[in-house]
């Protein structure tokens, strides 16, 4: 039978004798601390990556507010310049009988078209928009311009009949006259002629060959190359011409150096509702026919105020239904009719740029002062 083997308890090392070889222990080493370059790297990486989330941050966050508040900042200041009320004044409405309210909406002018507004009107009544007067006249005659239009091709007489043709509205007799004889009869606008005036100032704006057009925001933003591109170039297509061919080709109305720069003056000025532009940067249909007027009201002598109120009643027969709500607007926040609103303040950007207006809009929104109004008249195109 053989002894068990003898088990050494873990602490009894046995002793070493002279023939026995004691195996070298290596001392246990502490781990070595991170190199500097690893961790200039791990700085690298967390600085950008918190770099990428600040930007994304304030993408989403401060900066919208900073554009908002900055935007918010700026229709202030020109409501503070026009004295409008802030939105979130209350509306004092002037009372109005029945039947002054039935004779002020007979009075308005209505432009002819199917189309139907759609905005719902509130059920709370509002006194009646001020628009009224039937007819504009303007400070200016046609002259010899229509018969020069169709010269130099800026109009094609056959093309321009037939749109109204087929518009179901055919051109008149006296519009006839105009186009191929010519008038020194002063320009009268109605809500009936509105459309016709519009595409000929429309023609007379794009065909004259004025330094709005070969120097201004047109060029610097299109150039040559690119002129045709804009709505008001590119859109006219009842000329016997290409719109590049016509764009400020013709000299058909000379101003002076003070017309000129009365010319500039008031188109820097004159806003329309459907966006953010000047007449000086027509590059709608409806800005280069206010242009071609403003052109030639300037050179017919007419002054300032004569030509802001004259831009202001072409807005009113162009765009009826903003006009509507702009009249509506003054009437409730300053007891004034379309008629005694200052002129230059009515086609201001702070009230009748696409901004502004949505500011007016929004107003009447919050008093409860919106109303079904005409929305024709202002297409962008033939």
């Amino acid at each position: 039978m053989t002894e068990p083997e003898t088990m050494l308890e873990l602490d009894d090392t046995p002793a070493a004798g002279p023939d026995m070889e004691v195996p070298a222990v290596e001392p246990s080493l502490p781990a070595s601390p991170p190199t500097r370059t690893v961790i200039f790297a791990l700085a690298l990486l967390l600085s950008f990556t918190l770099g990428i989330l600040g930007g994304f941050l304030m993408s989403v966050t401060i900066l919208p507010r900073r554009f908002e508040a900055a935007v918010a900042d700026i229709l202030a200041r020109q409501a503070d310049e026009w004295a409008i009320l802030p939105d979130n004044t209350t509306v004092q409405r002037p009372a109005t009988s029945e039947t002054a309210a039935t004779a002020a909406a007979a009075d308005r002018p209505v432009a002819e078209s199917a189309a139907a507004n759609q905005e719902t009107a509130t059920a709370q009544p509002a006194s009646p928009a001020a628009v009224s007067a039937p007819h504009y006249q303007l400070a200016a005659s046609y002259s010899n311009l229509g018969p020069r239009l169709l010269e130099t091709g800026g109009i094609d007489f056959e093309k321009f009949t037939a749109i109204y043709q087929r518009a179901g509205q055919p051109l008149s007799t006296k519009q006839l006259a105009i186009l191929q004889k010519g008038t020194d009869e002063p320009i009268v606008m109605n809500a009936k002629n509105a459309y016709f005036l519009l595409n000929f100032l429309w023609a007379l704006g794009l065909v004259n060959k004025n330094p709005i057009l070969t120097e201004g925001t047109m060029m610097q933003y299109g150039g040559e190359a690119q002129i045709a591109r804009f709505a008001s170039t590119g859109g006219w297509t009842i000329g016997s011409k290409q719109p590049a061919e016509l764009y400020a080709a013709s000299e058909l109305i000379s101003l002076t150096p003070e017309q000129q720069a009365l010319l500039e003056e008031v188109a820097a000025a004159v806003y329309r509702p459907c966006c953010n532009n000047p007449t000086a940067f027509p590059d709608c249909n409806h800005g280069m026919a206010m242009l071609g007027l403003l052109e030639l009201m300037a050179s017919q002598g007419a002054d300032a105020n004569a030509m802001f109120e004259a831009a202001k009643w072409a807005n009113a027969f162009w765009f009826p239904q903003q006009s509507q709500e702009l009249a509506r607007f003054f009437q409730a926040s300053k007891n004034q009719d379309f008629d005694e609103i200052n002129a230059q303040q009515a086609v201001s950007a702070a009230t009748f740029s696409s901004s502004g207006f949505r500011s007016v809009h929004q107003w009447l929104a919050d008093n409860n002062l919106l109303e079904q109004a005409p929305s024709s008249g202002n297409s962008c195109g033939v």
